[in-house]
């Protein structure tokens, strides 16, 4: 019965043959055990010396890392490892062998594992970052399908930008000059208006020159827009939205969860409602903690985010940052045009914000007013306001980071191991 290491949990005490690569092994005189992966998961195989020809447990013995096999076996239930089984092996057939292998069990640099990226997908880790990654993705199909959310697909090359072209890598549209995207929110705003609720996945480009660990250069958003949506409307989407993703993941993902050593306690807190600060008060609490130099009307910075997550054990909205921070689409507060109706998430244990969201501006006068306060082409956004002409409405959105979202709930330290092939400021290969 041929099968794959994920299934093999239906086949105890039976034979089975998978196709699998072998990721290490260690040998004594009588016994070797195989450490094999197949893409779905990895498994343990015995081969015992006594039990097989002279010919497969020399085989075993002499198999190099990452050779490809075939390997039959019997399927056995097994309590010391954590996938629960382990495959007493019958025969080997080498498919393609491997010579060399670059990445060996022994540490190696980040850079040099950076190099071999398409190879260091094959680790164990990688995988199971790489699982809880589609999990994520698959599960937020299927809230925004469950919802009644229609899924839209803007354009990644676009003639005007979100929030100013700075940070845009430019590129030429035959004559014309045109820029990779950096959100698809405006169109995805159009969209609402023709479909009511929306969302988007795809890649988002941002030309900023940074180094830190929760920075790339190519990452993917989530993006949903909502006809008749308020502001705190919106906020109730999306505390649901991050709770059911967190959920999903704990109940699909355990093992790579364990792979990777995440204390689930920490995610299992994760429930809907979600805390909240305003802008002027995270100012205060900042002042009470010792950040003394940040003051009313500058932005924040890692250090501020992480002191204000310590302060709660689920994610925090911070709400009403004032005006002159964020982008010009974002709707004043009824009773305070100095601050506009948006919130950040932040995530716990130092991931930063993971979700930008608002109420967007649906007075076509106003929206007019601010694009020409942000020094923008008004031609270039006619097609945006006559949004606001034909029928406007109340209507809010929000834009999730994936990779940030992928390594606060794997734990893992730095956002370029959260997609399949980074890219970075200095990296561009593989």
């Amino acid at each position: 019965m041929k099968t794959t290491i994920a299934e093999v949990g239906k086949f105890v005490g039976k034979e089975v043959t998978i196709g699998a690569w072998l990721a290490n092994k260690r040998s004594s005189g009588k016994i070797a055990f195989l450490q094999l992966r197949d893409g779905t998961g990895f498994i343990q195989g015995v081969v015992v010396k006594a039990e097989v020809e002279e010919e497969i447990f020399q085989k075993a013995k002499s198999i190099t890392q990452e050779t490809s096999l075939y390997v039959s076996g019997i399927v056995r239930e097994d309590e010391r490892s954590p996938f629960g089984y382990e495959l007493g092996i019958t025969s080997i057939e080498v498919i393609s062998e491997s010579e060399d292998y670059p990445i060996t069990p022994k540490e190696h640099g980040t850079e040099f594992l950076m190099d071999h990226r398409h190879l260091w997908l094959r680790s164990k880790r990688q995988h199971a970052v790489m699982k809880i990654r589609n999990e994520i993705i698959r599960s937020t199909y299927e809230f925004f399908n469950n919802e009644g959310f229609v899924k839209v697909d803007p354009p990644i090359l676009t003639g005007s930008a979100p929030e100013g072209t700075s940070e845009l890598f430019h590129t030429k549209y035959f004559d014309e000059d045109a820029y990779l995207s950096q959100s698809g929110q405006l169109y995805m705003e159009a969209a609402a208006m023709a479909l009511g609720k929306v969302f988007s996945f795809g890649p988002t480009f941002r030309a900023e020159k940074s180094k830190t660990r929760r920075h790339l250069i190519e990452f993917w958003m989530i993006e949903p827009e909502m006809a008749f949506y308020e502001f705190e409307d919106n906020l109730k989407v999306q505390e649901t939205y991050v709770s059911y993703v967190i959920q999903s993941v704990l109940k699909n993902c355990q093992l790579e969860l364990h792979t990777l050593g995440r204390d689930t306690s920490k995610l299992e807190k994760i429930q809907a409602p979600f805390p909240r600060i305003t802008y002027d008060d995270a100012i205060k609490f900042l002042h009470e903690k010792g950040f003394t130099e940040i003051q009313w009307g500058d932005d924040f910075g890692a250090p501020h985010e992480t002191a204000i997550a310590e302060s709660f054990d689920k994610p925090v909205f911070i709400t009403h940052y004032p005006t002159s921070l964020k982008p010009f689409y974002m709707q004043p507060d009824p009773n305070r045009d100095d601050v506009v109706l948006c919130a950040d998430l932040i995530a716990p244990e130092g991931y930063g914000e993971i979700i930008g969201g608002s109420e967007r501006i649906h007075n076509a006068e106003l929206l007019k007013q601010r694009i020409g306060e942000h020094h923008l082409d008004e031609e270039a956004y006619e097609w945006y306001l006559q949004l606001r002409k034909y029928g406007s409405v109340p209507h809010s959105g929000f834009g999730l980071g994936l990779e940030r979202t992928v390594a606060w709930i794997s734990g893992v330290e730095h956002v370029r191991e959260t997609i399949p092939f980074p890219r970075l400021l200095n990296r561009l290969y593989p």
